[in-house]
C-alpha cells in the first residue's frame, strides 16, 4: 500500500484545520521558514509514528520543508483525525497510514509500512516503531542515525531497553525537555483530558470526585484543572515524594482500593500496567466512569471487566457500559485509550508548538551529530531547550531580564559571601 487513509475527499477540510492550528504555532512556523532555506534534513528519510492530528501535521510539514522524505502512521488506533490524514497525503506530500478506529492488526501493518521506508531517523510516540524494528526488522538498524521519543511511556520503554543493552541506536527523549513536560504534559494534558471527558459524557464536573492515578507532570496538570472545575481530587501514587507533594498541594492521597469507594471519575496517567485492577473495580460505586490519559490502554485491566461482566453495551460512541455480576454498572471511555485524543482533539496547538519545535530541532541535531552518539537515551540539549523557551516568550510578546557581568561573576564564584 502506498498509503492508507479513510477518505481523500476530506483533504481540503483537513488543510483548513491544519492552517488554523498553525496560527497558534509561531515557534514551529519560524523553524519551518529557516528549514526551507537551509534544508538541514536534505536526503534523509524520516518514519514518524505519532498521533495524526493538525498539530502533528505542522511538524511533518516542517520536516518536509527541511528536505526530509517523510512517511507517517498513527501511534494510537483512536487518535487519528481522518481529514488531517487526507490533507497530509494530498496537500503536503506525506505518505500516511492512519484511519481512526483501525483495529490492532491494521495498526501494526501501518507501523510495518513506515519501517519499510528504511528510515534514517525514527520519530516515536510510545516507542512502538523502535520496539518493532528491534524485534522484527533489526537488519535496517545499520542505516538509522537516531530517533526521537515524544512520551513518558516511550521513554520508560526505551530506558529499559538501554539498561538491558538492547537499544541499538541513539534516541533523544523529547518528552524530558523542560519546554515539553513543563508545558505540554502539565497544561496540555490537564486541559485536554477534561475536555475529552466532558465531550464524551456531558457530565457536570463540579461537585464530583475525581481519582487520578499518577502525580507526574500529567497528573499535576489534570489535578489543577479538575480542582479549578470544582472537583474533589484524590491522588493514588506509589512514589512517596510525589504522594507528599500531592498532599501538600491540598489533595487527598490514598490507596486505589480506598479511593475507589469515593470515585465518580477515574483517570490513569502512569505509563504502567493494570493501574486500575481487581481491588479497585471491586470497590467502585455504581456508575463510576473510568478512563486513561496515559499512552497505552494497558493502564486499565480491561480483561477483568470482560471476565466479570454479564453484559457490555455501547451507550454512545466511545462510551461503554459494563454490567458486573453483582449488578453494578461501570463506564469505560474510549476503550481505555487516550481519552484526550480519542474523545477530543488532544492538546491545544499553542502547547504543541514547543513540543514539536523540540522534535524538529532534535531531528536536525541527530542529522548533524549522530556519529558522535552511541546507542542510548539522551536528553534534549540544553541549548535547544532554552532557545525554544526564548522563542516562545518572544512570540507571546514577553521579555525577561538578563544577568549583568557582575551577577554572572557572583554566581560563578565561591569567595564572595556576607559583606
Amino acid at each position: 500500500m502506498p498509503y492508507h487513509i479513510k477518505d481523500i475527499t476530506l483533504a481540503n477540510a483537513g488543510r483548513a484545520r491544519i492552517e488554523w492550528a498553525d496560527r497558534d504555532m509561531p515557534v514551529l512556523a519560524g523553524i519551518r521558514e529557516r528549514f526551507k532555506s537551509e534544508r538541514p534534513l536534505e536526503g534523509l528519510r524520516i518514519s514518524a509514528c505519532m498521533h495524526i492530528t493538525t498539530e502533528t501535521a505542522n511538524l511533518l510539514r516542517t520536516l518536509v520543508a527541511g528536505g526530509a522524505d517523510v512517511v507517517a502512521c498513527a501511534s494510537n488506533p483512536l487518535s487519528t483525525q481522518d481529514d488531517t490524514a487526507a490533507a497530509l497525503l494530498q496537500h503536503y506530500g506525506v505518505r500516511t497510514y492512519a484511519v481512526k478506529g483501525e483495529d490492532t492488526a491494521t495498526y501494526y501493518q501501518h507501523i510495518d509500512r513506515v519501517i519499510d521506508h528504511q528510515p534514517h531517523i525514527t520519530m516515536d510516540d510510545g516507542a512502538d516503531v523502535v520496539g518493532r524494528i528491534h524485534e522484527k526488522r533489526p537488519e535496517i538498524i545499520t542505516n538509522i542515525l537516531g530517533g526521537t521519543e515524544e512520551t513518558t511511556t516511550g521513554v520508560i520503554r526505551l530506558s529499559a531497553m538501554a539498561k538491558d543493552g538492547a537499544l541499538r541506536y541513539p534516541i533523544i527523549a523529547v518528552n524530558d525537555a523542560k519546554t515539553k513536560h513543563f508545558y505540554d504534559n502539565r497544561y496540555g494534558t490537564g486541559q485536554s483530558t477534561l475536555d475529552g471527558i466532558m465531550r464524551l459524557t456531558n457530565r457536570l464536573l463540579a461537585g464530583r470526585t475525581i481519582v487520578i492515578s499518577g502525580y507526574g507532570w500529567c497528573g499535576r496538570g489534570i489535578a489543577t484543572r479538575a480542582a479549578g472545575m470544582g472537583m474533589q481530587v484524590i491522588i493514588c501514587e506509589v512514589d512517596p515524594f510525589k504522594a507528599l507533594e500531592a498532599h501538600m498541594e491540598g489533595y487527598l492521597v490514598m490507596p486505589a482500593a480506598e479511593a475507589a469507594k469515593r470515585c465518580d471519575i477515574w483517570v490513569t496517567v502512569t505509563g504502567n500496567l493494570n493501574v486500575i485492577g481487581a481491588a479497585a473495580f471491586t470497590n467502585m460505586k455504581n456508575g463510576a466512569i473510568i478512563c486513561n490519559s496515559g499512552h497505552f490502554n494497558s493502564e486499565i485491566d480491561i480483561s477483568w471487566l470482560d471476565d466479570n461482566s454479564t453484559d457490555r453495551r455501547e451507550l454512545k460512541p466511545m462510551v461503554q457500559e459494563y454490567r458486573l455480576y453483582d449488578g453494578r454498572n461501570l463506564i469505560l471511555l474510549a476503550e481505555g485509550r487516550l481519552v484526550n485524543l480519542s474523545g477530543a482533539e488532544g492538546h491545544p496547538a499553542e502547547v504543541m508548538d514547543m513540543s514539536f519545535a523540540n522534535q524538529a530541532l532534535t531531528a536536525e541535531y541527530v542529522a548533524k551529530y549522530a556519529k558522535q552518539l552511541t546507542p542510548g537515551v539522551y536528553r534534549v540539549p540544553e541549548s535547544i531547550d532554552e532557545s525554544i523557551a526564548l522563542l516562545k516568550l518572544r512570540a507571546l510578546g514577553l521579555a525577561i531580564d538578563t544577568l549583568t557581568p557582575e551577577q554572572e561573576e557572583y554566581l560563578n564564584s565561591w569567595n564572595l559571601g556576607t559583606v
